[in-house]
């Protein structure tokens, strides 16, 4: 496969350092080496969105879900109180969980201004 080869051929240009005579423990590696390594050893997890186009091709979600919430302070300055930050994260939580299921932010809202939020995740 490709990625093997790359992979080898990496591992020549980077070859794993020498280990002095008379020091213990593990052998230092450069960080060029380590990420070499690390790419051989999660070679199924990193090739996983390939195989499988619903993985996504990292794991950022949890960044992405916080990022509205450093843009809101960022504007707004800080919330007024634990409670409004607090209804704020709920709010953002439900359009959060209606956009994976693939329905409009709108209609979420709607439906759950309207009584029937489960309508719309069943």
């Amino acid at each position: 496969m490709e990625y093997d080869s790359i992979i080898k051929t990496a591992y020549g240009e980077n070859p794993f350092p020498e280990t002095p005579a008379k020091k213990r423990g593990r052998k230092k590696k450069s960080k060029v080496l380590n990420l070499i390594c690390r790419l051989h050893n999660y070679k199924e997890s990193v090739c996983l969105f390939i195989k499988n186009l619903c993985v996504p091709f990292d794991n950022n979600q949890a960044e992405r879900d916080l990022r509205m919430v450093k843009v809101k302070t960022k504007v707004s300055g800080c919330f007024r109180n634990e409670e409004g930050a607090q209804e704020y994260l709920t709010i953002m939580s439900y359009i959060g969980s209606a956009r994976k299921h693939g329905i409009n932010a709108f209609t979420a809202i709607r439906e759950a201004l309207n009584g029937t939020p489960d309508i719309i995740f069943n």
